[in-house]
């Protein structure tokens, strides 16, 4: 070894020492830091989120969760959508409006990748449908056409900085890509305070990086699709390993009909305007941002197995976790070959 390389080893070594000791001070240091849980009621649904950071940033969170209320919700006579489903005019420059529109042109793209299955303006079928079956008395045929002229996602546009309705009694709802888009937000703005390890979760659409504070993945129930009125049993058909991924899952789980022996949940298909004919009970989706996991299990739901599993091989991105009923009336389950490493045992 000559002079020179002795004097570049005499300067590297100390160097490396100075990286190894660093290493060890930010692993002990994040080790070291709690995790905060912050849990809530939000877009008509819990939330539960657990980060790890060395203050509590509820308050924070609160107000990123209220910009996606000010854009979507319906029930905030306030919010950008509620100014679009009145007519009135909308100035798309602001916060919450590029909020909307951001929901609006994924929703769209959407749509169209699943052929009408996701449809931000089926919720007047949906409910048509919805107070039948809970009064016994269903719409009319002469009813649902009725309904049909005022729904269809082809008849809504955004041109001309404003959004375009074919027909002014067509009403938009985001509800099944509201609290997916309210994940990624408030993921969003973790990731902007440095924090690397979390879990958003609200109502049944979650997001997760990094690792929880047991130092373990992350793991996430899918919940069995039983008959249960109250809402009060939990049960889980299995439970997924999920990091780094959103997950959402749609499904009825306590209000089905039955036909010809085997269970069917009350999912709207806006193509036809009556509920679906298959026997798909719950569809899981896991995606790389939760709006757009949260839309495909609805659209599956409406698609049913068969049209679903043939969407998914032209979308390897996605992964999904199907809860159907069998030939036997039976609970069954078919799941994504990619996913299989993830199904916690």
């Amino acid at each position: 070894m000559d002079k020179k390389q002795k004097k570049r080893l005499f300067w590297q070594i100390p160097f490396l020492l100075l990286l190894i000791v660093g290493t060890l001070w930010i692993i002990k240091n994040q080790q070291d830091t709690a995790y905060q849980t912050d849990e809530g009621f939000i877009f008509g649904t819990t939330y539960k989120i657990t980060y790890q950071h060395n203050e509590n940033l509820k308050d924070k969170i609160e107000n990123e969760l209220m910009k996606v209320d000010n854009a979507l919700s319906m029930f905030n006579q306030k919010s950008i959508i509620s100014l679009v489903n009145r007519g009135e005019s909308v100035d798309y420059t602001s916060e919450t409006a590029k909020m909307f529109l951001n929901v609006f042109v994924m929703a769209q793209h959407i749509s169209e990748e699943t052929n009408g299955a996701f449809d931000i303006t089926v919720a007047p079928l949906v409910n048509a449908w919805g107070f039948g079956f809970k009064n016994g008395d269903m719409p009319t045929d002469a009813q649902i056409d009725s309904i049909r002229q005022f729904v269809g996602y082809k008849k809504i546009a955004f041109t001309d900085k404003q959004i375009r309705k074919s027909d002014p009694r067509i009403m938009l709802d985001c509800s099944a890509i509201a609290k997916g888009y309210g994940c990624d937000v408030v993921a969003s703005f973790l990731e902007l305070q440095g924090i690397t390890n979390y879990m958003v979760m609200i109502g049944g659409e979650v997001v997760t990086k990094g690792i929880n504070p047991s130092r373990l993945p992350w793991r996430i129930g899918v919940t069995k699709p039983i008959d249960d009125t109250l809402g009060v049993q939990q049960d889980n058909q299995t439970v997924l390993n999920v990091t780094d991924k959103a997950m959402a899952t749609s499904g009825n789980y306590r209000n089905f009909y039955y036909k010809g022996g085997k269970k069917y949940a009350h999912t709207i298909d806006p193509a036809t305007g009556r509920p679906v004919q298959h026997a798909l009970l719950s569809a899981t989706v896991l995606a790389k941002n939760c709006a757009t996991a949260d839309a495909f299990a609805t659209s599956f739901m409406v698609m049913g197995m068969e049209r679903a599993q043939e969407l998914l091989k032209h979308h390897p991105e996605l992964m999904a976790y199907f809860i159907y009923s069998d030939q036997k009336g039976e609970l069954a389950v078919w799941f994504s070959p990619s996913l299989q490493d993830k199904i916690g045992h």
